[in-house]
């Protein structure tokens, strides 16, 4: 088989893009559709059971990384009602997009002046709220920060211009004027911003001008300071170190996992000119992470923890002095997963952002994201593996079984309760759904069977294609409705063939790739002519995927792209008039510490489109999540979000995953 290299694809990734026609691309989000995060403060003196942490913001949508500004920072807010009380920065991923949110909270019953809505509750504050950047720039995952009129925040708005390079940036946006200005050098990425008490420096986790290796879990990230007010004078300060957190303008905490392989937090001070001295603070025996300073005590510190002999992550008090943590959260609620604690600036109280639980039981079913094309529309859907049928009204897809629904999520119906994954609809059979059954991400011999079904029919019953059980996967049918392609393991190696779409493998089937590596993830294009699939084979068990395409009889094999060297591209799926093909890939890397999130298996995951032949890359979604599986369908959809009880609990996630060992 001759393979054609279309060679100028990996580097070309388009800021203006526009496709013929009004569609739609539903993708899954890993997790995301449970998280249900709220900010939420405890006195730092909580240390038994009893008292009730006190939620902040204001339970719509998903709102984390929070941070109290100083009492200097007042002068951005409106002068309306009474004295602010309590104000707070934080990511809130309302509307369909990331934007950085300040809230205020006022007494509802009386003029609060200087006491803090922390020190007087009420059941119904006032909130003035605030978007930031609501000039549509992308607010990513990390914390934000306010230094006087100053919003200094991550952003993923510019392309480096390298595949598998992060797009996190550092910039900081005056408040009053809008003016803008990037800290982080071109080409470079920074995560987690800390600005020191002073606000005259910011430290940041960074590979400096090194691309991104592939960490999915710690990040080997550099801490480097640089000034906040233009991003000069930029220095490397710790080799090794992530989440800084100052103490002073020399002193500062970040954490890493060490040696011995727990996650521990470290102290850095520059004090001593032309040296920094480093040094653990943490003991082993107990993962510490994502440190929080006091900036009022220097002796204690606020970290996010992993006992040994809990599941959960917790927020606790480390006296350094003492050598003790002091336990803040677990005491409230034992079972809940808390993230990323930050100060206030009295130091009496710590936020922390955490799921609200059973306040709304609904998940989102359907969720419109911002999209940066405007005839195309954006959908996250609460499950895996989606497909329109041809007519672009419904929807198949899996979540612990096989479902179906009208593309504007009425009538949501359960067909299938087995184990299954990817979905893709006949084009002349009406109704008829195919999808797999079996164990996701198994080896070659593992039985997995392609079958079709019904899903109009009064009690659906589905008819198996396949034979042997050797991995069959990932069917996806001919436009005139006569073959299916699909991924098989029964070689010893996972290639493509194609079998009778009615019949399976009775009707007659024949391999159309083979070699010792992995095809897989096919997709057939609207107008007959091409096979879209990923492949690991200029590199097999490496697990690097690249994008290829081949006629159905095997002819003129075409790498469509690569994302740089190692890098991943999967589940392609054309376009409903062929010209593009949408994929999920960490072409952008990762946009946060994994660690401050929950368990991703890959972090790293966005969606993206291109044209069928690979050039004019465009970014879909800018996520820290894992967002994978896109699926594109032939009509326009323009809906509110659409809700639905999953019936299990609204914080069914887990924490990482790699936390759970040492």
């Amino acid at each position: 088989m001759e393979l054609i290299f279309l060679p100028i694809l990996i580097l070309i990734v388009s800021s203006s893009f526009s496709i013929t026609g009004a569609s739609t691309i539903a993708f899954s989000t890993v997790g995301r559709a449970n998280y249900a995060f709220d900010i939420f403060a405890v006195p730092t003196t909580t240390t038994a059971s009893g008292f009730k942490e006190i939620r902040l913001s204001d339970g719509k949508s998903v709102n984390y990384n929070g941070y109290f500004p100083s009492p200097s920072s007042l002068s951005v807010i409106p002068s309306t009602g009474p004295d602010p009380a309590t104000h707070f920065l934080y990511v809130s991923e309302r509307n369909g997009s990331s934007d950085i949110y300040l809230d205020v909270l006022y007494n509802n019953n009386e003029r609060v002046g200087s006491r803090s809505i922390l020190e007087a509750p009420t059941e119904s504050p006032t909130r003035l709220q605030i978007p930031l950047l609501s000039d549509k720039r992308l607010s990513m995952k990390d914390k934000p920060s306010l230094v006087g009129e100053n919003l200094i925040y991550v952003s993923t708005k510019e392309n480096p211009g390298f595949p598998r390079r992060s797009w996190a940036a550092v910039y900081s946006t005056n408040l009053r004027t809008r003016a803008t200005r990037r800290l982080t050098p071109e080409k470079v990425a920074d995560f987690s911003p800390a600005v020191s008490p002073t606000g005259k420096l910011t430290a940041v986790a960074s590979y400096g001008l090194r691309n991104w290796p592939g960490d999915v879990q710690e990040l080997k990230t550099d801490i480097y300071v640089f000034s906040t007010e233009d991003g000069s004078k930029r220095v490397k300060l710790v080799d090794h170190g992530g989440w800084p957190s100052w103490v002073n303008d020399t002193t500062l905490y970040f954490h890493r996992k060490c040696e011995d392989g727990w996650w521990s937090i470290f102290l850095a001070d520059i004090s001593v000119t032309g040296s920094t001295d480093i040094r653990r603070i943490t003991p082993p025996g107990i993962h510490a992470f994502t440190p929080a300073a006091f900036i009022s005590d220097p002796s204690i510190l606020a970290v996010a923890t992993r006992r040994s002999e809990s599941e959960f992550r917790h927020i606790e008090i480390y006296d350094i002095a003492s050598n003790k943590f002091i336990e803040i959260t677990r005491h409230i609620s034992p079972k809940t997963h808390h993230y990323n604690p930050f100060i206030s600036p009295d130091s009496k109280w710590i936020g922390f952002h955490r799921c609200r639980g059973g306040e709304n039981d609904n998940n989102l079913l359907l969720e419109k994201i911002q999209s940066p094309i405007p005839n195309i529309s954006l959908l996250r859907i609460d499950g895996s593996y989606p497909s329109y049928s041809p007519d672009g009204r419904r929807i198949a897809f899996v979540n612990s079984g096989l479902y179906v629904m009208n593309s504007d999520g009425s009538n949501l119906r359960k067909i299938l309760n087995q184990q299954a994954f990817s979905t893709a609809w006949d084009y002349k059979r009406k109704g008829v759904v195919y999808t797999s059954i079996g164990p996701t991400f198994a080896g070659v011999s593992t039985k997995v069977d392609v079958i079709s079904i019904n899903v109009d029919d009064e009690e659906p019953k589905y008819k198996v294609l396949t034979r042997g059980g050797e991995n069959n996967a990932f069917p996806s049918p001919s436009p005139d409705g006569k073959w299916i392609v699909f991924r098989s393991g029964r070689s010893g190696h996972k290639n493509l063939y194609i079998m009778d779409a009615l019949k399976g493998e009775e009707g007659g089937i024949h391999q159309l790739t083979d070699g010792p590596w992995t095809d897989t993830m096919c997709n057939w294009s609207p107008d007959g002519e091409w096979i879209a699939f990923s492949s690991d084979r200029d590199d097999p068990e490496a697990g690097s995927f690249e994008l290829f395409k081949v006629h159905p009889n095997g002819t003129e094999l075409q790498k469509v792209i690569q994302s740089g060297i190692g890098g991943r591209v999967n589940h392609p799926w054309f376009s409903p008039d062929g010209e593009h093909i949408v994929v999920t890939s960490d072409y952008a890397a990762v946009s946060a510490e994994p660690i401050s999130h929950p368990h991703h298996w890959q972090p790293y995951g966005d969606i993206f489109m291109m044209k069928s032949d690979g050039t004019g890359i465009k970014r879909l979604t800018h996520n820290a999540y894992e967002d994978g599986t896109p699926a594109w369908g032939p009509l326009f959809t323009d809906l509110d979000n659409v809700e639905r009880n999953s019936g299990g609990s609204k914080c069914s996630f887990d924490d990482c995953h790699w936390l759970n060992s040492v």
